[in-house]
């Protein structure tokens, strides 16, 4: 059975914060990002992990990229990351409740850190770079999966890591994209969004959502460089704040599109975490 995703009483309630609340009890995020002249991209989802209320946000990026990123960030913590050995001594600290790799990386750099992210256990988004950086052996990959990884591909990088499931998939009707989101989920033993007007999130089992973002709820304001680098930030705040990766993968697609109908035409990434609040506040929470 799909079944669409809308606002729920049990998302209103993940999205809640207790009054007697501390940052730590609303989880850490750490961004990996990429070399110098790269960043924007994880600083994206960093804030975007932020706004949608993670206690903490750590963004870790290479000496190279220090000052550009300093320059930047204020609310978000800034930490040297320069290779896997020193990311795996990074989550010996079991405060890093939740990763997000991808946006911004840099394929060479992803091949080294996402297989050290995935040793750490946590629950983890790759997207970008984090999936394209394995198009010529996905089951590399796909063999370091865990039950709690979010893989957030457009259809681009779908058809990288599963180039048997994608062929025609951009003009087939949406039962195939389904089917084709299901199958991968199945292969993978991780949750797929695959991005689109029509979002499709398959979670291993056969449970599956579908946000679709046409009609009253179209946001074509959406197709611009960096929104899809938002909503991975989106999906790890929430589930730096608790939420399963099926549910916070499927209460960031709404978000999503939330903020960017709220916004409106003109919109660009950096608008997207920004209208939050207001987002928010509509919502009365």
């Amino acid at each position: 059975m799909i079944r669409p995703i809308e606002l729920t009483e049990p998302l209103r309630a993940a999205l809640m914060k207790p009054e007697a609340a501390h940052k730590y009890s609303h989880g850490h995020v750490l961004v990996l990002a990429g070399g110098a002249g790269n960043g924007g991209a994880a600083r994206l989802a960093a804030r975007a992990a932020l706004r949608v209320g993670a206690g903490l946000v750590t963004l870790a990026a290479p000496q190279v990229a220090f000052a550009e990123h300093a320059a930047q960030l204020t609310a978000i913590m800034l930490r040297t990351l320069p290779d896997a050995y020193s990311l795996r001594g990074m989550l010996a600290d079991r405060r890093l409740s939740a990763l997000c790799l991808g946006p911004g990386l840099g394929l060479a750099r992803a091949q080294e850190m996402v297989p050290a992210a995935l040793w750490g256990r946590r629950p983890t988004v790759l997207d970008a770079d984090a999936l394209s950086s394995f198009a010529e052996d996905p089951q590399l990959l796909f063999n370091a999966l865990h039950a709690e990884t979010v893989l957030t591909p457009h259809l681009g990088e779908f058809a990288r890591l599963f180039p048997d499931l994608a062929e025609g998939l951009a003009e087939a009707p949406l039962e195939r994209r389904i089917a084709a989101t299901e199958a991968a989920a199945a292969r993978t033993g991780a949750v797929v969004l695959l991005k689109g007007a029509q979002t499709v999130i398959a979670k291993p089992g056969g449970e599956t959502a579908l946000h679709d973002a046409t009609g009253p709820r179209a946001a074509p304001w959406l197709a611009t460089a960096g929104a899809g680098d938002v909503l991975a930030g989106l999906i790890a705040g929430l589930m730096a704040r608790g939420m399963a990766p099926f549910d916070a993968a499927g209460a960031g697609a709404w978000l999503h599109v939330e903020a960017a109908r709220s916004f409106g035409p003109g919109l660009i990434a950096e608008d997207l975490p920004e209208e939050l609040p207001k987002v928010f506040r509509a919502l009365k929470l």
